[in-house]
């Protein structure tokens, strides 16, 4: 017999149980390349055993094995020299029942060792959650940070850690996973035994083995094993990057020069209440200087929808903003108010309430079904599937908001005035690493910043001068506390003035147009 050998695949250590060998593994491959021709009518699939083929249901393996013989493939079990093909099985069809028992055998073989190891994974679970074992648990991937050491216990990595706090670091910053990527392998920096690889951060970041937690799952029934590796992070730290992290979008700065007021989907235009943008323009820029910014409205037609448009020189806004809050008074007062976490505390409350509501509904489902030894009606079990999703669904917003209050605790106290002020200089020189900086400031403090490009009030009384430009930029400011305040900036120096204690609802709508706060 003449082997092919241009086609050599390879399955080590998949499971035919799982189906993992089909869906990650060769035998996938091997089945679409029969879909797509690539194997040929007549030609000879070897294998080990019919075991070696699936352990699947043995409807769903016998599935598998028809599908290759109806190709017109010979299958040859290696271990007993059969032969399947559609010619030999017409002759003796007792051989397909033979490879259906087959694989009725293997099936139960791997459903008992299934069983038996999920039975002992979770008695170890149970063991650990209640302080009665504190062993090594077999299940899963170990975080690439962490190795057993000589007493069986697991020790950090130190480079590993060194790697991980410093990518932790850089996301927290605001940098993207390229620019982490490029950083790290800068300073020799794995994250991982494969390398630095975007996916693979993203992963790690919501792993919750920075806290020192694994986390199983038997038969759908999760486990959360507290303290079974090092932590790297406290819970409160670890809190803090998935606040960040489920606002990325909002906090990841683009382009050569980061923008550190759009793109967050916190600035908008006054006029209108569309985000606004920043324009780099090289073309225009004027001598002594690289590049001019513009902040303007999308909608700069006025037949687009915005009846004032224009735009502003970003560099203005951005100078007025950090100078502003450079200054404790201005900052302490802006920052007057509640951070919500009063609010989400109560919604906390309500969510957990609502949890154990339905765990109690679930307990009675289950109650009714155990005291009926008939078959369990179908209503019955689709009501508890319903309350299964309902009550998961229940625990991922409870953890969601745990997360949220946690992370307001860590930042009980916003950042002081020296952080803003020690990064005008850098901001207003373009400095990237400043940018991203005030860009967080930015995102962390402020729920709206409204942008009056002409002004408060840009339209004048005599009909002649009705499109002028005012001489000053209108800024609202309305931080995540609820405080509000309102600035003139000139336009031309960035020098603000404030219109302290000024109530905006007091202003007629002819003088300053008003949009709702959370538009």
């Amino acid at each position: 017999m003449q082997l092919d050998a241009t086609l050599t695949l390879r399955d080590e250590g998949l499971s035919a149980f799982h189906q993992r060998h089909i869906k990650q593994g060769a035998l996938g491959v091997f089945l679409r390349a029969i879909e797509d021709g690539r194997i040929q009518p007549g030609s000879v699939l070897i294998v080990e055993g019919l075991d070696r083929l699936s352990r699947a249901e043995p409807i769903q393996a016998q599935a598998q094995l028809a599908q290759i013989i109806n190709a017109g493939i010979t299958v040859v079990t290696a271990s007993d020299g059969r032969e399947y093909n559609r010619e030999r099985l017409k002759a003796q069809p007792m051989d397909l029942v033979y490879s259906l028992l087959v694989m009725i055998r293997a099936h139960e073989e791997s459903d008992t060792k299934s069983k038996r190891v999920k039975a002992a994974i979770r008695r170890q679970c149970e063991g650990w959650v209640a302080g009665t074992w504190r062993g090594i648990i077999r299940n899963g991937k170990d975080p690439h940070w962490v190795r057993l050491g000589e007493h069986g216990k697991f020790e950090h990595v130190p480079e590993r850690v060194l790697a991980v706090r410093t990518m932790i670091d850089l996301f927290l910053e605001g940098h993207g996973a390229i620019e982490i990527t490029r950083r790290l392998t800068e300073q020799n920096l794995y994250v991982s035994n494969a390398g630095n690889y975007s996916v693979h951060m993203y992963r790690i970041v919501r792993n919750q083995a920075l806290i020192g937690e694994k986390r199983i799952s038997v038969d759908g029934e999760e486990f959360r094993l507290d303290g079974y590796y090092p932590p790297i992070l406290t819970r409160e730290e670890f809190a803090e990057l998935q606040q960040t992290m489920s606002e990325r979008g909002r906090r990841k700065g683009k382009g050569e020069i980061p923008n550190i007021i759009t793109g967050l989907s916190i600035t908008v235009c006054g006029y209108c209440g569309r985000a606004m943008t920043t324009q780099n323009s090289k073309a225009r820029a004027p001598k002594g200087k690289s590049v001019v910014r513009r902040l303007s409205c999308p909608m700069n037609s006025f037949n687009e929808g915005c009846p004032i448009g224009g735009s502003c020189e970003s560099e203005i806004v951005e100078r007025a903003l950090m100078r502003y809050c450079s200054d404790q008074f201005n900052l302490s007062r802006l920052l007057e108010g509640d951070d919500g976490t009063a609010r989400r505390t109560a919604q906390l409350a309500v969510a957990r309430q609502r949890a154990s509501d339905i765990e109690a509904q679930i307990q009675r489902v289950t109650d009714a079904l155990l005291s009926d030894d008939g078959k369990a009606p179908a209503a019955f079990t689709r009501r508890a599937r319903e309350l299964e999703t309902q009550l998961e669904e229940q625990r991922r917003e409870i953890e969601a908001l745990e997360h949220q209050i946690a992370a307001s605790s860590a930042h009980g106290i916003p950042a002081a005035a020296e952080a803003w002020a020690q990064l005008v200089d850098g901001v207003l020189a373009l400095d990237y690493d400043a940018r991203m900086k005030a860009r967080q400031l930015v995102a962390d403090t402020f729920r709206k910043i409204v942008v009056y490009q002409r002004g408060f009030a840009p339209i004048d009384d005599a009909a002649a001068d009705r499109w002028k430009r005012s001489g000053t930029i209108g800024l609202m400011l309305v931080t995540k506390r609820g405080g509000m305040r309102l600035l003139n900036v000139d336009r031309r120096t960035g020098c603000w003035q404030a219109e302290d204690d000024l109530d905006p609802s007091l202003i007629p709508s002819d003088g300053l147009p008003m949009l709702p706060l959370d538009a």
